[in-house]
């Protein structure tokens, strides 16, 4: 795919990502075949992934492939899942530490054109608020959206799989007990 040739170049951001106290160039991360049924949607590299070039190569991808009850093998099984993130590239840290959000500048230029290239999703997993703001055009909270699971076909919103998100995940029990095994079905039924 031409297009991906030309996204895995990408320098679009370069100035913005060496002002960031990592100081880091862009290196942008994706995977996915035009076969793949299944689409996940995230936010942004991190760190880990960024030194890896390998998505969701993190604790944080160890949580999600076991809310979708699948092995390391079919998560990066590129004819079957496709990864692609809000923005391809990790964006840096603030001053605090604290991760930076996805340049809107990426979806803007890059997303729907990639999209374009998976004419076989069948589902999608929207893995943090920025996929699910662009993907739903929806403006309520991440709670809100995750909770309304039920009201999209063929689309889960998704909390981050962050350790951040642990708390959050001890308050809304129905994510483990209702969305979760849901989910399993619905990647069971694609796979």
């Amino acid at each position: 795919m031409d297009l991906f040739d030309d996204l895995l170049k990408c320098q679009m951001c370069r100035d913005r990502f060496l002002k960031t106290t990592t100081a880091h160039s862009p290196r942008p991360v994706l995977r996915g075949y035009r076969s793949a049924r299944i689409l996940i949607a995230g936010q942004a590299p991190g760190a880990r992934v960024h030194n890896s070039g390998i998505p969701f190569d993190d604790p944080s991808g160890e949580r999600l492939r076991t809310w979708m009850a699948v092995d390391r093998d079919i998560f990066y099984d590129q004819s079957r899942i496709a990864i692609v993130p809000m923005a391809f590239c990790f964006p840096g840290y603030d001053a605090k530490g604290a991760d930076l959000p996805p340049p809107p500048i990426c979806a803007k230029t890059w997303r729907a054109r990639v999209l374009g290239e998976f004419p076989n999703i069948r589902l999608t997993l929207l893995v943090g608020g920025y996929a699910q703001k662009w993907h739903l055009r929806d403006t309520r909270n991440v709670t809100d959206r995750v909770r309304d699971w039920r009201a999209r076909d063929g689309v889960f919103p998704l909390p981050h799989p962050s350790w951040r998100n642990t708390a959050w995940l001890k308050k809304n029990p129905w994510f483990d007990r209702e969305l979760v095994p849901a989910l399993r079905r619905a990647i069971e039924e694609q796979l």
